[in-house]
């Protein structure tokens, strides 16, 4: 798992690098660590709109499905599926900004339990903390999603509800 997790974020990190290079975006190569602590870089990705190409690796590094991520983007997964097949197709900015909240998501989720296994499974079972919802059942919104990665970060530090 570790090496293949280090194979993504490398294929990641050259990919987002690629990305801020066509888009004109003033930065150095950056790794996908790095990108997801720079909010202004963040911002400018957004604007800019993600391209599928992108997407498809964050997808591959994530722990959601195609149907999870066609509900948290509120779009179809026909449309997901004729977006892959597009040469040239770039999210709009309200969609990229969604696939960059679910990023952040399953960064701190890995830090916390360290393989993607584990994060599926809490992400898929009901939390008393979250009132006793799944916490993907949040991730639709950025509110649910703020207290998604409030939890994360509670467990990290040992604060159990």
């Amino acid at each position: 798992m570790t090496t293949a997790k280090s194979n993504i974020e490398i294929k990641l990190s050259k990919e987002i690098t690629s990305f801020l290079k066509h888009a004109r975006i003033d930065t150095k190569s950056v790794t996908y660590e790095d990108f997801l602590a720079n909010k202004m870089l963040i911002i400018a990705v957004i604007r800019a709109g993600i391209p599928y190409s992108l997407f498809g690796l964050i997808q591959d590094y994530t722990p959601f499905s195609e149907t999870d991520w066609a509900g948290f983007l509120d779009i179809s997964t026909k449309s997901l599926q004729r977006y892959k097949t597009s040469t040239n197709h770039h999210f709009k900015p309200i969609h990229s900004e969604k696939i960059i909240e679910l990023a952040e998501v399953t960064k701190v989720g890995l830090d916390v339990f360290g393989n993607m296994d584990k994060l599926r499974l809490w992400l898929n079972t009901p939390n008393y903390a979250l009132g006793s919802q799944k916490p993907i059942e949040l991730l639709r919104d950025s509110y649910g999603k703020e207290l998604v990665i409030s939890e994360l970060v509670r467990i990290n530090y040992g604060i159990l509800v």
